[in-house]
């Protein structure tokens, strides 16, 4: 009789059943292992976190953190009046089950019980001593009153419990790890006190813990408090996400810096110093300068090795989703805060420039240029120089709000000076003009302005030297402080020369060039043209058109290319962008005035007139 093939009868090929083979996950080496666990906390200050949490989670009350130096040893020392090591049947800390059980957690059993307020679960804490010392000593009492201890070392897989010398009475837990690492110098007391107050500051807050740093070494003792937020409160509630639980939210809208954050926290505990360091999240409004605060999500999925990282399973799904509502409010809030600071700038920026065409304008010749309403035509005593500023315009994009219309200045006799509004001491004398034409034999009156450093004008306690550096010219009177220049007979280049002294105690020097003439070019400008005063400036987005600038005469504006490559280039940096639109004004500055010149002699003008404006910038 033939015997049937079994794997023939059941039609399964020796091939197919390998495939089939299947079998179950195991460690190969276990202490290889353990050390890959040991060594996966890479920061010290998380594993004191994790130690200080071990003891929130035995419902401590009062924590002290001490760092010291024994026999030559520096250590580190956790101690608390929680309900210390749980008991095993013989009433002793069931050190056994802490130094056997690792990666099974007695947390984790007691959270599928229901028990709240508990933030290990993975039973690999203790081992992140590897990352702060060389030896563990954990000491717990007993029910029998007695104090017991579990010593573990560095690199060696064993453990031992023996009975503790001491004989102070000890409620709780007493962790110290000993020979600190020689990488760990700089580990002081305040910066423990600076990271557990932002790494554990709910659970601090919530638990009503007493958390303090004895550092002896360097005689100072710190409350660790938790981290108050600046700024405005602008978000402060919970975010329902489904059967998963709340996402609590606490925002704060602060003045723009980097140093603002919003941090990512779980149970209480820091996850992320800012969310942006996540992928998902490295955009606005999470890389904004304006928030800080915490995000707070119980139900996130922890990376056990380090804690210092997000498990994206659905759960991580759900919580981005959830956050959608909350972007789009905080995206609102940043256009508005950029938008006022935009206006700022541009207020800034306008008065700058303003200030910058006044000074050159004082010191050009008067003669030569006639814009933004500076001299009075009509017969009597000139009108003030000061410019007449327009107001800011504003259009239906890239525009801000207008600036105030600019009034007379109060008398003295309507309004009182402040202290701030006295003048200092002299800083800078000039002469107007700075720089004239004359006709041989015209005479001219030259006017010496001293101001102090912060460009208020000084009139007290001036003696004025004025002489003749080069030329044949004379000066009516040396120790004037207006006096009349009388042109030579002949056409040549004089050089003015003032020495200003206030008080015999501060000098400064200024010089004034004066070009003689036999005549004057003639006036290219009509003289019937109306005066602008000072125009405003907006911004329009013109990506792609090669305009820099375009003065609009029947609005009184310039209009600015913010779409330009050199505006893109001038506004990162606040003084080249002032610098940037000053160019522009003088720009269309000289095109008004001088309009029927040649290019050339425009390009001369342009570096006259920048050459006096910059240097009031």
């Amino acid at each position: 009789m033939t015997r049937k093939n079994p794997e023939k009868q059941s039609g399964t090929s020796p091939a197919r059943k390998s495939q089939r083979a299947r079998g179950r996950l195991k460690i190969g080496d276990s202490w290889n292992a353990i050390t890959i666990i040991a060594l996966s906390q890479s920061n010290p200050l998380k594993a004191i976190a994790e130690f200080v949490e071990n003891s929130i989670d035995a419902k401590a009350k009062k924590i002290m953190i001490i760092r010291g130096r024994s026999q030559g040893k520096t250590y580190l020392k956790i101690t608390d009046n929680g309900e210390g090591i749980p008991l095993n049947k013989e009433g002793q800390p069931n050190f056994t089950y802490v130094a056997t059980h690792i990666c099974d957690s007695i947390k984790r059993k007691l959270k599928k019980e229901g028990q709240k307020g508990i933030q290990g679960e993975f039973g690999i804490g203790l081992l992140s001593f590897w990352t702060v010392g060389q030896t563990l000593t954990l000491r717990s009492p007993g029910q029998d009153g007695k104090i017991y201890q579990m010593e573990m070392n560095r690199g060696i897989p064993g453990y031992q419990i023996v009975k503790s010398r001491s004989f102070a009475p000890l409620k709780g837990t007493e962790l110290v790890i000993t020979d600190l690492l020689k990488g760990l110098r700089q580990l002081s007391g305040e910066k423990i006190q600076r990271y557990l107050a932002s790494e554990l500051r709910d659970r601090i807050r919530q638990g009503k813990i007493e958390l303090r740093v004895l550092d002896r070494i360097t005689r100072g003792e710190f409350l660790v408090e938790p981290r108050k937020f600046n700024g405005q409160l602008i978000h402060h509630q919970s975010i329902p996400c489904g059967p998963l639980g709340e996402i609590y939210t606490e925002i704060y809208l602060n003045n723009p810096s980097q140093e603002n954050q919003v941090a990512l926290y779980r149970s209480g505990t820091r996850v992320f110093s800012s969310l942006s360091q996540l992928d998902t999240f490295n955009r606005d409004p999470w890389t904004s300068p304006y928030f800080q605060g915490i995000i707070d999500v119980s139900f996130l999925n922890l990376t056990p090795g380090t804690r210092h990282g997000l498990i994206h399973d659905s759960r991580f799904s759900q919580f981005t989703d959830a956050l959608a509502p909350l972007e789009e409010y905080l995206g609102g809030i940043i256009a508005q805060q950029q938008k006022q600071q935009d206006e700022a700038s541009n207020r800034q920026v306008l008065k700058s420039v303003q200030k910058a065409l006044q000074e050159a304008l004082l010191t050009l010749p008067e003669e030569e240029y006639d814009w933004f309403n500076v001299y009075s035509k009509g017969k009597g005593p000139k009108a003030s120089r000061q410019a007449d500023v327009q107001p800011f315009a504003v259009e239906n994009f890239d525009t801000y709000q207008e600036l105030t219309q600019a009034g007379l200045p109060e008398s003295p006799q309507d309004k009182q000076k402040q202290f701030f509004e006295y003048p200092g001491p002299l800083h800078r004398a000039r002469i107007l003009p700075a720089s004239c034409t004359l006709i041989v034999k015209q005479k001219r009156k030259l006017r010496a302005v001293c101001r102090d450093k912060r460009n208020r004008t000084v009139d007290e306690g001036l003696t004025f030297q004025w002489r003749l550096l080069k030329g044949n010219g004379a000066l009516s009177d040396a120790n004037a402080e207006i006096p009349e220049f009388t042109a030579p007979d002949v056409p040549e280049v004089c050089e003015i020369g003032l020495t200003v002294t206030q008080y015999n105690d501060k000098t400064c020097q200024a010089e004034a060039i004066i070009t003689i003439t036999d005549k004057i070019l003639p006036d290219v400008k009509s003289q019937g043209a109306l005066k602008k005063g000072l125009p405003g400036y907006t911004l329009k987005k013109c990506p792609g058109e090669f305009w820099r600038s375009r003065f609009e005469e029947e609005k009184n504006i310039v209009s600015v290319n913010s779409g330009h490559r050199d505006f893109i280039y001038a506004a990162k940096n606040k003084s080249r962008k002032i610098r940037y639109i000053c160019r522009l004004y003088i720009k269309e500055l000289v095109l008004a005035n001088f309009l029927e010149l040649n290019k050339e002699e425009l390009l001369e003008r342009m570096i006259e007139v920048s050459l006096y404006a910059e240097e009031g910038l």
